[in-house]
């Protein structure tokens, strides 16, 4: 077996963490080994934290592909779930790893807005998070994505990620391009 990459994008508060975290319990109920790299989690676990300004962000999405290829290449099924407010941050992704899995949490930004547990979109209208996508800086959604997600609660999502997933696995590994020099 061969491992997976999974990329779930959207605004923020638009449920990435919670499907990621039900496809990741899915997937380690049935013995698959899975490494879940939460965008939140992984920038808290970083000395000193990446920022949040388009040059910092870029890096920190690269990062995340960097690692999830490392995982995939080891067999392990990662499950990055990441703002990802830039299409170059997927193209980023792909480069890492081809065979990258899209999974697009598709809520309205007034719905995420309403659900924001971390006060995010009121301090960005307030003018203290700027760079706050879908407020203050662009947010770009995927252009084709594999799978559309209606929240982090999508049944139908995450049935059909984990069965597509399945099936990467079941492929011959994917040689992906040498990185390049920086």
């Amino acid at each position: 077996m061969t491992g997976a990459v999974a990329w779930i994008l959207g605004l923020p508060s638009a449920g990435k963490s919670t499907l990621a975290g039900g496809l990741a319990r899915r997937l380690r109920d049935e013995g698959v080994p899975v490494l879940l790299l939460d965008g939140d989690e992984v920038r808290g676990a970083l000395d000193p934290a990446p920022g949040f300004d388009e040059a910092s962000r870029t890096a920190f999405y690269g990062t995340l592909a960097r690692l999830a290829a490392l995982a995939a290449r080891q067999g392990i099924v990662a499950i990055v779930a990441a703002t990802s407010n830039r299409r170059a941050h997927l193209a980023e992704a792909r480069r890492h790893w081809p065979d990258l899995l899209v999974v697009f949490v598709d809520v309205p930004l007034e719905e995420c807005e309403r659900r924001d547990a971390k006060g995010l979109y009121a301090r960005a209208r307030r003018g203290d998070a700027p760079s706050l996508p879908g407020i203050g800086d662009t947010f770009e959604p995927p252009l084709v994505p594999d799978l559309r997600a209606t929240g982090g609660e999508d049944p139908v999502a995450l049935a059909e990620t984990v069965r597509r997933l399945r099936a990467k696995r079941l492929r011959p590994p994917v040689d992906p391009l040498p990185p390049t020099e920086a």
